[in-house]
């Protein structure tokens, strides 16, 4: 049988709803940007996104135009680090949370 709904409807609806799930998916989009894997950290902000405060909220809370933060959040996209920190700053303020990062050793 063939999906008939597209998993970024599943993601949005799943993300307003749990706010765990949101956490998380912040969380590892951190965690992929920080170990060497910014394609898929930016695709997964730009899901985050869409279920959270959507491009038009994140375009007023980073003051950048909405067509230039779906680029850079797209797999091909290249924010400054400038620009990712605020998009990070707008999806925090958010979902009310703060973030920490750790290291730990590789194994």
């Amino acid at each position: 049988m063939a999906l008939t709904r597209s998993y970024k409807h599943t993601i949005a609806e799943r993300a307003q709803r749990d706010p765990a799930f949101a956490q998380a998916l912040l969380d590892e989009a951190a965690t992929l940007f920080l170990n060497g894997e910014p394609e898929i950290s930016r695709v997964i902000l730009r899901d985050l996104v869409n279920a959270t405060v959507g491009f038009e909220g994140l375009a007023k809370g980073t003051a950048k135009p909405s067509k230039s933060l779906h680029r850079m959040l797209s797999a091909s996209g290249n924010p400054s680090m400038d620009n990712l920190a605020a998009i990070f700053a707008v999806i925090r303020k958010a979902l009310g949370v703060d973030m920490q990062v750790h290291g730990v050793p590789t194994a």
